[in-house]
């Protein structure tokens, strides 16, 4: 038994504190939780790491974040002096244990001679991505487990241009990782001694200045703000996290008089004594928001989650209930705003693109193409669409002006290459303020959409399946799904399969098979006689399978009952 090797391992290696063998001790004979902490390491993909915070290999610790950091301080060593010198920006967002795990990570650079920009406290996400791009920085780490429950955090890693991990950067550091030793094999230098040598260097407010002066430049519309600022009231919540300080300022940038931030919330705490979940896709999150909003009178509310990358809404319905907007509602508002805006302010560029992911709602791609936009697909994930904006923009082909997918993140401008919740918060917020300004919230422009473009649907399904067999079960229906694909899903036709594993497009009636530019990822889609998509992937960071419905009827009602329909389909899968 290998984990219970390393378990003893872990008890023998001398390194740790007395509280860490304490910890370990406690599960002494406790076999399940012994190998669920130690049947292998955390997995590092594109994403990096994200696990639970305890001692053992498969988890969030000091000692996994120093091995993990010594296998990317050895891909970039590979990449020459110069890259040492470029060196590493670091940041971390409030969870707890976050500033010490920069810290090591810190310490591991420097012993291995990379220079390194440490932030002096938490920052939002894309301000990590801004300052690997602005300081010409080789690559980036970022502490943080997002939008995940307290016991998480996560170790996020950035190449040169700002973006997450290409796949060929992430396998070699995963092959790296085989060979070095947790507790001997990582080299470690002194935090003070490296900052006084001047291997790690500390930023501060000058950086956030450099990050501001782009985010406001975002601002396409003043006087729309401008117009109903006396009236315009809008409450605010970053969840306890990195958003407390530059969201709000942004949107008093933009010249937001009225601004009501939920004080219990503007609290920096890593345990998010407020909420179950710090994540702005809950609505029952925002409830605290709703009361303020109530006392206060405002229409609009806006939230971030803990690293401020992800932004989600609440806006009054017609009977002045406070309903939540979906991450793909509010990226057609956007879009639709943001096309509008740009050319009134006579900043569209020439061939303007959108990008979306393969699993974000088609009514993007309709708003798009009819407004002169070209929409790209790309697969989830942000570095997906950083690499696709910096092909379409390096070979002249076009320039895109707006980013985004289902699940809250927006990427926006030039300056950053993953979701940015600052930046998008203003922009959303001066387009709540246009909408004002013509007599009409949030929920008055997204029905007059539906009516302007068809009336579209999305829902996604969370299969859970945790424990030591849920990978298991997770690859055991996505074989199945291939191996006897159906020929009709709720009584509906099937009319073409897509595998993006290979990249196999499958006409189900002429039986014909060809072959999409999109490949290499696990992902199964299946085209209906309805217009329906269904998408099936397992989740990169959870233990779950997503299962994705893109419908549309002919009006409200039949687009619900479509949306009710399939999900019946999707519970038969669990």
């Amino acid at each position: 038994m290998r984990y219970q090797q390393e378990y003893e391992k872990w008890l023998q290696s001398g390194v740790l504190t007395a509280a860490e063998l304490e910890e370990l001790k406690a599960i002494a004979g406790d076999e399940k939780e012994i190998e669920s902490r130690f049947y292998g390491p955390l997995e590092f993909g594109t994403a990096g790491l994200r696990g639970t915070m305890k001692m053992g290999l498969h988890q969030m610790n000091v000692y996994v974040i120093r091995w993990a950091t010594q296998g990317f301080a050895n891909v970039i060593c590979a990449e020459g002096e110069d890259a040492k010198k470029r060196g590493v920006a670091i940041c971390m967002d409030c969870r707890n244990h976050s500033m010490e795990f920069a810290r090591a990570a810190a310490e591991v650079c420097a012993a291995n001679g990379i220079h390194v920009r440490m932030f002096d406290s938490l920052r939002p996400t894309p301000e990590l991505s801004f300052a690997v791009r602005e300081y010409g920085c080789q690559a980036g780490i970022n502490v943080t487990a997002s939008h995940n429950p307290k016991e998480y955090n996560g170790y996020k890693v950035y190449w040169e241009d700002g973006a997450q991990l290409p796949p060929q950067h992430a396998d070699a550091i995963a092959r790296e990782l085989e060979h070095i030793d947790i507790f001997t094999g990582v080299k470690r230098m002194d935090f003070m001694d490296a900052v006084n040598s001047g291997l790690i260097e500390v930023m501060g407010e000058e950086t956030d200045r450099k990050f501001m002066a782009c985010v406001t430049a975002m601002i396409n519309d003043r006087d729309a703000m401008a117009k109903v600022a006396d009236t315009f009231k809008m409450v605010y919540t970053p969840f306890h996290g990195c958003g407390y300080q530059l969201v709000p300022e942004a949107l008093r940038a933009l010249g937001v008089k009225h601004l009501y931030c939920v004080p219990e919330q503007m609290v920096i705490d890593g345990n998010f004594p407020t909420v179950v979940s710090p994540n702005p896709e809950n609505p029952e999150g925002f409830y605290l928001a709703i009361e303020l909003a109530d006392r206060v009178g405002a229409d609009f509310i806006l939230g971030t989650d803990p690293d401020s990358d992800r932004v989600g809404i609440m806006v009054r319905d017609d009977k002045g209930a406070f309903i939540p907007v979906t991450g793909n509602q509010t990226g057609v508002l956007m879009l639709d705003y943001l096309i509008g805006a740009m050319k009134r302010a006579g900043k569209m560029p020439a061939h303007p693109y959108l990008l979306k992911t393969i699993v974000t709602t088609e009514m993007a791609r309709k708003v798009a193409e009819s407004n002169g936009v070209t929409s790209c697909d790309t697969f989830t994930g942000f570095k997906f669409m950083a690499e696709k904006k910096n092909q379409l923009e390096r070979d002249g082909i076009g320039q895109v002006i707006m980013s985004y997918e289902e699940s809250y993140g927006y990427m926006l401008g030039d300056y950053v290459r993953d979701k940015d919740a600052v930046t998008a918060s203003m922009l959303i917020t001066e387009m709540a303020a246009w909408y004002a300004a013509q007599g009409m919230t949030l929920y008055d422009a997204l029905q007059s959409l539906y009516e302007k473009y068809g009336w579209y649907g999305e829902k996604t399904h969370n299969l859970v399946m945790p424990g030591l067999d849920g990978l298991e079960k997770m690859a055991s229906l996505m074989q199945s799904l291939r191996e006897n694909p159906p020929a009709e899903i709720a009584g509906t036709e099937v009319v073409v399969r897509k595998d993006y594993t290979d990249g196999s497009v499958i006409d189900c009636v002429s039986g014909a098979v060809s072959q999409m530019e999109l490949r290499g990822s696990n992902v199964l889609r299946f085209e209906l006689s309805d217009g329906t998509t269904i998408l099936v992937r397992p989740s990169g960071t959870e233990p779950k399978i997503k299962v994705y419905i893109l419908t549309m009827g002919k009006d409200a009602q039949e687009r619900d009952e479509n949306l009710e329909k399939y999900s019946r389909w999707v519970a038969t899968l669990a």
